[in-house]
């Protein structure tokens, strides 16, 4: 951690504070939510929970009417098991049938049950139901309230997710969805290897490349990232250098990971169970529950002793479970993981076409790689000597895609660390040939093409071609079938538009024309057709064109396709392309007209169809959106309601304790007998309604409860306050006072000196003025020194006569008074001329002199 901080004092630096939007970065696990923020004038760390917490469990669940996150919701499992839902991130765009479901069946107590999407909702036990988006959506709004309350209340909008470089398209949409119903926006996904990588280079630099393999062992799945660092020029012929993180290859294993182990664990624990009371305890979902919990403690215990106690009170049927469990035993229901531990490793060398040999470290993260057998199975495959456990286990992650979020939001400057990741899936297009004749009868031709290999960059695209007269529909799917259970397909774009624009294209003079679609790879591993159109080469027969063509230069028809085109070229078969080569003679073009690169393209109408598992339409997620807005808003309501509660029984408390209190307090001696008896009637009355209807009443109820108690007490609390403030407020008076009396004193000396000598200075006052200004002291002097004297004769347990208040404004009016008088200017004496003349003038004069004075700003005469 210090690291990181070190190396963000040397390389983040922000523009002003209002210009800028923090950035929330959030890694979400099926066991944990690591997150962490952006900010600027922030320190840079991990977000904390309202336990001060740096990991928040990823569980979200209702105790009756009230909504919990974190530990909370996850300790309730135990006694609400279908109101306490964890590990959602297995469910995230999986069909209701898949196998993923099933397993995750086996691992949970909680109901589900089949969306209209056909993915998975869950039923809680007062039988509303949420889909999965909705549950991940909530813990999301969870953890931007926690960055916006460290922020102060400051709105939180941007946001940076890790997800598993195995992630399909539907599993992303998954994730963004969930996203957008939580209210906020997603700069970008970020592979979790890749994030650990970019936390890795942020405080190193690389003299030579490296190659090192990011081993992540987590709850749900192992994955393995080869990853190279390179330092690269930052720009062309520049002498400052960027890092290049470059992803050449990934391997996983989505069915070993931590949770495996808990759920082999809690078998242990179950066959226990069973063998010394006979009893059948998988039929009760609060007892299931309780062992699930029971196990990941135990397995936490036997990562760093061998042996640990499991007890659970009460677990089922009356009944407390204890037993021992040792890790050998452990370790022998989980052999056949072993194996399976590595194999990603070898899966990424094999990918990237890599040995160990030119492996510089293999970086441990994620909580399973504290197992001491997942430990064991990845130094015996790599060596001792090639482990690194140099990064944090559990932050990394998250704190790398903090900071690549930054650089994307071009608000904030940071060390330039330039990232190259890869698409693990081969993607293909596929599409029906065009039938050779309409009398044609055969069952179309599918023709499938891999436009993006597993391992092509994201942030690329492709032109493909296709030589076709009529319009068709090309789909965007998975070559192999990504995970059991989950669909091939991604997504269809229907292409129409096609006869007409190639008919435009050859009245134009286009030769041969035919039809481009773009399909994208994004950044964030999304596939898409960007757009198509219809494209011919006309002649260009302009003396420009001639020219071109008398040196060699030729039209553009003759140009070497572009590396994209040539790609789809190639991968058409070469019978699909003969079948259509035929086309239309074009007319001869006008003499002498110039073709304008507008009129080579037509843009063709494009229509997206979604796949099997579509995201979540605009209006399904507003809908999702509004009840989570219903909930935040009757939470908020509640929330409100147990303050004013809380606020008035605290205060209750507190008048009680002051009217218990001796006589010599200074609420007993500034209160009458007569309100203290009020109050008391009040305070009885009010603890008993509070007893009885407290629990049914509303929140404006408390607030007039307490209000009809302070409007009794709120005198008393006003003589009190007097008895402190009078006396300052007395001594400001008598100041002004005494200050006044000596500037006139002054004053009048001064007028008075003027009048008198001729030599001496112009006094800066009139009388007038100063006659005005004794007038006013006189007559708050008279006004002080009568309300003094009747303040005198009040008690303490009565309403002051003159109120601090009223003191400081009268001596308010004194003190504005002569400060007018203070601010005067002084009038400007006219200085005598000194040329010669004026000398000799001055000799024959009969030796007056005449003062005069000059308006301000006037200047002397030469």
């Amino acid at each position: 951690m210090n690291r990181i901080l070190v190396a963000l004092l040397l390389w983040l630096s922000v523009v002003s504070h209002s210009a800028l939007a923090s950035v929330l970065a959030i890694d979400y696990g099926s066991d944990w939510i690591k997150a962490s923020l952006m900010s600027p004038g922030t320190p840079f760390d991990v977000l904390l929970n309202k336990d001060s917490k740096r990991k928040i469990q990823s569980t979200v669940g209702w105790k009756k009417e009230d909504r919990l996150f974190a530990s909370d919701a996850f300790n309730i499992a135990g006694r609400f098991p279908t109101d306490s839902f964890s590990s959602l991130k297995y469910l995230q765009a999986a069909p209701y049938d898949s196998p993923a479901v099933s397993y995750y069946i086996s691992i949970s107590s909680t109901e589900l049950l089949e969306t209209s999407r056909g993915t998975v909702a869950f039923r809680r036990s007062d039988g509303s139901e949420w889909s999965v988006e909705e549950l991940v959506a909530m813990q999301f709004a969870y953890i931007r309230d926690l960055a916006e309350t460290s922020l102060g209340g400051e709105k939180v909008t941007d946001v940076i997710l890790t997800v598993p470089p195995y992630y399909t398209q539907h599993e992303r949409d998954a994730v963004i969805d969930a996203v957008e119903i939580a209210g906020m926006r997603t700069l970008a996904l970020i592979h979790d290897g890749s994030a650990v990588a970019v936390n890795y280079a942020m405080t190193r630099t690389f003299e030579k490349p490296e190659y090192h393999i990011i081993y992540d062992a987590g709850a749900s799945s192992i994955r393995a990232s080869l990853v190279s660092f390179a330092s690269v020029p930052a720009e062309p012929k520049s002498k400052q250098l960027a890092t290049q993180i470059t992803v050449h290859g990934v391997g996983y294993d989505r069915q070993v990971g931590g949770t495996e182990m808990d759920r082999r664990l809690r078998e242990m624990l179950i066959r226990e169970f069973d063998k010394k009371h006979h009893k059948d305890i998988r039929a009760d979902r609060r007892g299931m529950a309780k062992l699930w919990k029971e196990a990941g403690r135990v397995k936490a215990i036997l990562s760093a002793n061998t042996e640990a106690m499991a007890s659970v009170e009460s677990l089922a049927f009356d009944i407390d479970f204890r037993t021992k469990v040792t890790r050998a035993d452990f370790e022998s229901v989980c052999k056949d993981l072993k194996q399976r531990f590595a194999s990603p490793i070898y899966d990424a060398l094999d990918f990237a076409g890599l040995t160990m040999d030119n492996i510089t470290s293999v970086i441990l993260t994620g909580g399973a790689t504290r197992t001491p057998m997942l430990q064991a199975a990845i130094k015996a495959a790599v060596g001792d000597d090639k482990l690194a456990r140099n990064v944090n286990t559990d932050e990394a992650a998250v704190l790398g895609a903090a900071l690549y979020g930054a650089g994307l939001s071009r608000q904030f400057k940071t060390k330039d660390i330039r990232v190259g990741d890869i698409n693990i899936h081969d993607i293909q297009v596929s599409y029906q040939a065009e039938a050779k004749a309409k009398s044609d009868a055969a069952k179309p031709r599918t023709i499938n093409t891999v436009v993006f290999p597993a391992g092509s960059r994201v942030g690329s695209r492709k032109t493909l071609t296709f030589k076709r007269k009529d319009n068709f529909a090309i789909q965007l799917n998975y070559k192999n079938q990504p995970l059991a259970g989950y669909p091939l397909d991604i997504l269809e774009a229907e292409i129409s538009g096609i006869p007409e624009a190639l008919g435009n294209l050859t009245e134009r003079g286009a030769i041969d024309p035919v039809v481009k679609a773009t399909v994208v790879l994004s950044d964030s591993g999304f596939v898409s057709v960007q757009d198509a159109v219809a494209f011919g080469e006309i002649k260009d027969d302009s003396i420009t064109g001639k020219l071109k063509g008398l040196f060699g230069s030729g039209s553009s028809s003759d140009a070497a396709p572009t590396e994209q085109e040539t790609l789809a070229r190639s991968e058409a078969p070469e019978d699909e392309s003969s079948s259509e080569s035929s086309a239309t003679p074009s007319p001869t073009p006008t003499p002498e007209k110039k073709v304008s690169p507008k009129d080579n393209t037509i843009a063709l109408e494009l229509k997206i169809n979604l796949s099997s598992i579509p995201p979540m339409s605009v209006a399904q997620k507003r809908a999702s959106r509004d009840r989570l807005a219903a909930i935040d808003r009757e939470e908020a309501a509640k929330r409100r309601k147990e303050e004013a509660r809380n606020s008035l029984e605290g205060y209750l408390y507190r008048v009680r304790d002051l009217l218990e209190e001796d006589s010599t307090t200074p609420f007993m001696k500034c209160s009458q007998e007569q309100e203290r008896n009020s109050m008391r009637e009040k305070l009885d009355e009010t603890f008993s309604w509070l007893y009885d209807q407290g629990d049914d009443a509303q929140t404006a109820d408390y607030i007039q409860k307490r209000s009809a108690i302070e409007s009794i007490e709120r005198p008393v609390i006003h003589r009190y306050k007097e008895i402190e403030e009078f006396p300052k407020a007395l001594n400001s008076s008598q100041m002004w006072n005494w200050s006044t009396r000596l500037f006139l004193t002054e004053a009048h000396q001064n007028l008075t000196a003027s009048l008198e000598d001729p030599n001496a200075p112009p006094s800066k006052y009139t009388r007038e003025e100063l006659d005005a200004l004794e007038k006013t002291l006189r007559e708050h002097e008279a006004w002080l020194h009568e309300m003094v004297e009747k303040q005198k004769l009040v008690k303490m347990n009565e309403d002051p006569v003159l109120e601090s208040s009223v003191l400081k404004e009268k001596a308010k009016k004194l003190e504005n008074h002569l400060q007018r008088l203070v601010k005067k200017k002084p009038p400007r004496v006219k200085k005598p001329t000194t040329s010669s003349s004026a000398s000799s003038t001055s000799s024959t004069s009969t030796g007056e002199q005449a003062r005069e004075t000059e308006p301000a700003g006037g200047h002397d005469e030469l």
